[in-house]
């Protein structure tokens, strides 16, 4: 008996309305594992099978199916494709082994289409591009393919009629596939195109990323998706496992249905049974019981008796694991996501529901999607939740009336800032109440956009013990640490250990923390700080006469544009403003260009914030004031602790404090 080669995860994304659902619908439906595809407008769907979804005609959950073509067996992941969601997206890309990124050829390059680019890019995951509606009217996929080509740089190869069902290609897709390798292209002057050394040389330049194959079509009347299909076959490359190897796996999403609680797993390595005991990240965590096994196709899912390295699945009776974390072998914590909410809103609800009832529901909800970050704010009474924009607030609305029976709504929506530092600094706390004892120094030095937080160690084992260097990184990594502008999450700063002194028998694992605690923070209060912002990047979309109007509002909103591209009466314009100037632009342009122009909107990235002194004087936040995040150290004399203000510490630590050098 041949055995079935592992599975091959294939994610599907693309901004919204470019016809993402429908591609993966045609697939199923020409793979032979859906007798009809469905339709998003007649709501039948198999992958948007939530109610949430058919009503408002958007992915909002990222759904899997299976589907076999060739004696090959795919998964086919289809991500939301609205902004708001892009976090369930993001997650999913942990778990794929290859994308088809979806392009209209109407609309073409969309402001969220570059986003979902840089994040395949940023994680080495091979891309495919399907070019989709080419039935309709406007549609320009040969000027689309011309513009990855030359403007964007992307090394594509049209493989829409000139990859056969045999793996072989013609002459002009030869050719250009033979431009991107050297030596390939060497050996085609030489001797010419030979059918088997190119499929080689092509699956090897799709697979690390050197190559992007381009399939267009309309999926809506299922032309190209046959093409798609073949190329998926003849290019990709299963899932490498071993099955012998002890159990593996990466956590991808997190579900809630009748039955409790779902976590879904791509298995990377050994194999997993019901009622296997799974490891699960953290030093004292005990091993958690896989109830059952489950196989999802679409909403509904099939008992399995065991899961191979590829497969995706679920398990039920787990309640520990968290999306992003690997599970069995090497079970560490979640990754870091790129992808982050910029907006938050006051959760409002009728005064008779128990406030922790709100709070406990919305939490199950915070399992499913990490990025909402509810939050009870205890000083004002208030529940927070964390979003990437209004329609995710809406769904939320609508979840909690689903779902829990709770009416909720929500307050205006406020944009979260963050804090960092401009110049490196010296930070040190000190913790010595009586029989206590702690002493760090760290050396605080603006980090990479985008990098977070992050910790080196440059303090000699001979100073300081390695478990209580140890100690400090987690300290250091563990609290989302506040600015001191406006109390803001701090981001994009390295740490750097310089010293530290413990003590032979007062010492606590607890002492570090709150040395390491003050330190952070002596620094910052030092520090030279600056307040970030988020920004939008755009595309707008509008007739001709009306792009100076927008290029002079983006102006005005301190934003800044590219030359708009011009094609007859049309204008494309692109370019990125701060977030809490464009928020409520959409609805600008649909009013002034009588909903014949549109804007796309996708999270750029934190920059400085335009009107930091405004924001920080209407913010009136006394840092000093902050009981959870003190700046000051405690010192012990004659037997009892002390406290010193944060001005005064460096003078009475125990070891030498490190001076940095002026710049003239």
């Amino acid at each position: 008996m041949t055995e079935q080669p592992a599975m091959t995860a294939l994610g599907i994304l693309a901004h919204v309305d470019a016809g993402k659902t429908t591609l993966a619908e045609q697939i199923l439906c020409q793979s032979g594992a859906l007798r009809q595809a469905g339709r998003v407008d007649s709501q039948n769907t198999l992958l948007d099978h939530a109610e949430i979804e058919r009503t408002r005609g958007i992915t909002v959950f990222a759904d899997e199916a299976s589907f076999v073509f060739r004696g090959r067996p795919f998964t086919l992941l289809d991500t939301p494709g609205h902004v708001d969601f892009s976090g369930e997206m993001e997650r999913c890309l942990s778990v794929m082994d290859c994308a088809v990124l979806v392009v209209s050829s109407v609309e073409g390059v969309q402001s969220h289409t570059r986003t979902l680019w840089h994040l395949l890019q940023k994680r080495k995951i091979p891309i495919m591009l399907f070019l989709s509606k080419t039935d309709r009217a406007g549609a320009h996929p040969e000027e689309l393919l011309r513009e990855f080509r030359t403007r964007l740089g992307i090394p594509c190869v049209d493989f829409t009629h000139s990859l056969h069902e045999d793996g072989s290609m013609t002459d002009a897709a030869a050719e250009d596939v033979a431009e991107l390798e050297d030596v390939l292209l060497a050996k085609y002057l030489n001797t010419g195109y030979i059918p088997e050394e190119w499929l080689t040389a092509a699956q090897a330049l799709f697979s690390a990323c050197r190559m992007v194959p381009v399939f267009s079509g309309s999926a809506l009347a299922g032309e190209g998706v046959a093409q798609l299909l073949n190329g998926l076959f003849w290019l990709t490359k299963p899932f490498s496992g071993c099955t012998q190897a002890p159990f593996a796996a990466k956590v991808y999403k997190i579900r809630h249905d009748s039955g409790g609680r779902v976590a879904f797993l791509r298995i990377t390595a050994g194999s997993l049974h019901p009622k296997d005991r799974i490891v699960v990240p953290g030093e004292a965590a005990e091993p958690e019981k896989c109830n059952e096994l489950r196989v999802y196709q679409g909403g509904k899912y099939t008992l399995a008796k065991q899961a191979l390295p590829g497969d995706l699945c679920a398990v039920t009776g787990v309640q520990s694991l968290r999306p992003g974390d690997t599970a069995g072998q090497g079970a560490v914590c979640g990754q870091k996501y790129a992808l982050q909410p910029m907006l938050s809103a006051r959760v409002l609800f009728d005064s008779g529901i128990p406030a922790k009832t709100v709070l406990k529901d919305m939490q199950e909800l915070e399992d499913e999607e990490p990025l909402l970050h509810i939050r009870w704010n205890e000083p004002l009474q208030e529940l927070e939740v964390q979003v990437m924009g209004r329609i995710q607030l809406e769904v939320l609305a609508q979840l909690m009336q689903e779902r829990f029976q709770i009416p909720v709504s929500f307050g205006r929506c406020a944009v979260l800032y963050r804090e960092t530092i401009a110049s490196p600094v010296v930070g040190c706390g000190h913790f010595e109440p009586l029989r206590h004892y702690a002493e760090v120094h760290l050396l605080l030095k603006p980090g990479a956009p985008d990098s977070g937080i992050t910790f080196e160690s440059q303090c000699s084992q001979d100073v300081l013990a390695e478990n209580w260097q140890r100690l400090i990184c987690t300290h250091v990594l563990e609290k989302e640490h506040r600015g001191v502008l406006i109390g803001a999450p701090l981001t994009d700063v390295h740490m750097v250990l310089l010293s530290g002194r413990a003590h032979l028998k007062h010492t606590e694992g607890g002492d570090f923390r709150q040395a390491t605690y003050r330190a952070v923070r002596q620094g910052l209060m030092q520090a030279q700080n600056v307040l970030l912002e988020p920004w939008y990047q755009f595309t707008a979309e509008i007739e001709l006469p009306l792009a100076g109007k927008v290029i002079a509002d983006v102006q005005r909103m301190h934003g800044t544009c590219e030359p708009p591209e011009i094609s007859g009466e049309q204008a494309v314009v692109r370019g990125c403003a701060p977030v809490s100037e464009m928020m409520d632009y959409p609805m600008q342009v649909t009013a002034f260009t009588k909903g014949r122009g549109s804007i796309s909107l996708a999270f750029d990235r934190y920059r400085l914030c335009h009107n930091a002194q405004e924001v920080i004087s209407q913010a009136a936040y006394q840092p000093e004031r902050d009981v959870e995040n003190t700046p000051g150290s405690v010192f012990c004399s004659h037997g009892a602790g002390y406290p010193v203000p944060w001005q005064e510490a460096c003078a009475h630590m125990h070891l030498p404090v490190e001076t940095l050098p002026q710049k003239n």
